[in-house]
């Protein structure tokens, strides 16, 4: 096993690699003020944006699921890594050598499982470029050029050609030092008779890259009439490529479906490279897999569900095109952007289309024109006989739900007029309501579409809600309560803006935190050194707290006061000696009511010393809490 990575590299490491641009590989990021970014959470499913990116402290946190750390921990949680796989990536990326404390560097054959694998995919892809220019690869430039790409297309995506031998590339990557496990555990080569050779042979090869652009796979084009394999043969499944995870051009598309929020679904490579060179360049693929959840997943982060955002889908004219449509049809509901369909007149795919029409037609076929729900529709009012009543009947029956489930109201009426003429009921009205009573019921279920989500908490509302119950874990958190927010706010600003609250800060004690979270967090800052110590090493402040914290929840917690916004657009001195006074003048309040009861429980027979200490006690409280109404700050 390879030795302990050196605790300065890894600082070094996450100092070097901007969690913003990190998170931008995986999701949309739009401006959420104060200096920070928020996102559509890629750990669990929602409608808005609850995830906050701080570029400044180097920190996420999902206000929703309640995930947060920095960019290691976003990496290891997104791409199931584990902690040296991915400081060993993300310093490959930042040009950064690795030290380790036991055995010196890192020799290449201790590096993690997921590394190896996709180191050895980024050999093979630079391999199958290189060998498509060989004499032997003619055919597969003969194909190429015969669907209008020319050798500068080809380098833009990468295609490459697979020698047609047993074991080119298997013997290719053993000299790199990849071991024959490896190279069966990444998909690249299959067992045979007399051990290990490669997987695809005289092939055309596409690499399949993951949202961060590394390749985690391969489709490979049937080239010879003598090759008994299927048409097109994709990488199996290994530890790095799950086919209903990977959409093949969303590492070229995905900063253009974000800027233009809008995305073009299709359906083989081929029409990938057609749409990019035509200028569509949102325009992504299937891997050898129907349209699903997991794709879904993936554009809406890039889309950020916005309303306004649109995904077509070019389907082939023909019966499996239409079943395919349908299909993409059922998950619909899960997109807050619009669903269109796209069929060129004659059949063709956008690889024909260009080749027969030009670049223009391939721009002009994906302007959406069909509703998705409108194909939909049409599809089932087809398989009626629509001259009987009986007929009309089982159709609107069948139509009438997907109405219901347009997620514009106003749309959804003018689509229910539209279904009775198609359907040739002339009591317009009937199917109308008919649909407005399944939507109706849907809502009461809880299908509530993105038009009619409840308005958006306050992030410290969601938490309050969602943070542990008594006997659940966790203690509750009130932030109705004055106390509550306002500790809240003091203990942000310490984690934020530790220059504003110190040294003040580092005077008050846990017991003057009336919410034990909130405690538990001060304890914390405590031992890390203090908010002083954010003024002294204010870049290695925050990784200090979170590295305190006794558990995960109190982590959790550290995180997400280090990421959420100050209340106050003027973050100043003043506002912070506002919330130091606040939290403060409250324990002295709370001190003077405590003495008040023991007055009244020690009663006329009480100690005369005991007495006189608290009496002397409660004055000097009360004089103290005069003070800070009265001083403010200065009082401190």
């Amino acid at each position: 096993m390879a030795g302990r990575i050196n605790d300065e590299d890894v600082k070094a490491v996450r100092d070097a690699v901007p969690i913003d641009a990190v998170v931008s590989e995986y999701l949309q990021l739009r401006n959420a003020g104060g200096g920070n970014l928020k996102g559509l959470c890629p750990f669990h499913d929602e409608k808005s944006p609850s995830f906050q990116v701080s570029p400044s402290k180097g920190l996420f946190h999902c206000f929703g699921c309640q995930e947060g750390g920095d960019t290691i921990a976003f990496v290891m949680k997104i791409d199931h890594l584990s902690f040296s796989e991915t400081v060993e990536r993300l310093a490959a990326q930042a040009g950064i050598t690795l030290r380790y404390e036991e055995g010196g560097y890192n020799p290449s054959h201790q590096r993690g499982e997921r590394i190896r694998l996709v180191e050895a995919h980024k050999i093979a892809a630079q391999y199958y470029v290189e060998q498509l220019g060989g004499a032997e690869a003619e055919i597969g430039r003969r194909f190429l050029a015969e669907r209008g790409f020319d050798q500068a297309a080809a380098a833009h995506f990468g295609v490459g050609y697979s020698p047609a031998g047993w074991d080119h590339l298997t013997r290719y990557l053993r000299g790199k030092g990849f071991t024959d496990k490896e190279l069966t555990l990444s998909g690249l080569s299959q067992e045979g008779r007399r051990g290990p050779i490669d997987r695809f042979r005289g092939r055309l090869m596409w690499p399949i890259r993951d949202i961060s652009g590394e390749v985690v796979g391969f489709g490979a084009r049937k080239l010879r009439d003598d090759d008994n394999g299927p048409k097109y043969l994709n990488t199996p499944e290994t530890p790095i490529y799950k086919k209903g995870q990977v959409l093949y051009g969303v590492d070229l598309a995905k900063k253009d479906i974000a800027k233009s929020s809008r995305a073009v679904v299709v359906e083989g490579y081929t029409d990938v490279m057609a749409c990019h060179l035509a200028g569509v360049t949102t325009a992504i693929a299937t891997c050898g897999t129907a349209f699903g959840g997991d794709h879904i997943k993936i554009l809406r982060r890039l889309l950020m569900d916005n309303g306004s955002a649109r995904v077509i889908f070019t389907f082939d004219g023909d019966a499996a095109g239409q079943k395919a449509a349908l299909r993409a049809f059922e998950d619909d509901q899960k997109f807050a952007a619009e669903t269109y369909i796209a069929i060129a007149p004659d059949g063709m795919d956008p690889c024909e289309l260009r080749l027969a029409k030009g670049d223009e037609a391939v721009a002009d076929l994906v302007e959406p024109r069909t509703p998705l729900f409108e194909f939909a529709l049409r599809q089932i009012v087809n398989r009626y006989d629509l001259e009987t009543p009986a007929g009309r009947a089982a159709a609107l029956d069948e139509a009438a739900p997907i109405v219901a489930r347009i997620k514009n109201s106003g749309a959804q009426h003018e689509v229910a007029v539209e279904l009775a003429g198609m359907l040739g009921i002339l009591d317009t009205q009937f199917v109308v309501k008919r649909v407005a009573q399944l939507a109706r019921w849907a809502r009461d279920r809880g299908g509530r579409g993105p038009a009619q989500q409840p308005p958006q908490q306050h992030p410290a509302q969601a938490y309050a809600q969602s943070a542990p119950q008594p006997g659940s874990g966790g203690p509750a958190l009130n932030l109705r309560s004055p106390a509550h927010r306002t500790e809240r706010e003091l203990l942000k600003l310490a984690l934020q803006h530790p220059q504003l609250v110190s040294p003040h800060f580092d005077a008050y004690g846990a017991d003057e935190f009336t919410a034990p979270p909130y405690a538990a967090v001060r304890e914390t800052i405590a031992y890390a050194g203090g908010a002083e110590q954010g003024v002294q090493d204010p870049s290695g402040y925050l990784a200090r707290v979170r590295d305190a914290a006794p558990d995960d929840m109190v982590r959790a917690m550290v995180t997400e006061l280090a990421v959420e916004a100050i209340m106050r657009r003027t973050v100043d001195e003043v506002y912070g000696g506002e919330q130091l006074v606040q939290v403060r003048l409250r324990a002295v309040d709370r001190r003077v009511r405590d003495l008040q009861g023991s007055f009244a429980r020690l009663g006329p027979h009480a100690d005369p010393e005991q007495l006189t200490a608290a009496q002397n006690e409660l004055w000097v409280l009360q004089q103290y809490g005069r003070a800070l109404r009265e001083g403010g700050a200065d009082a401190l």
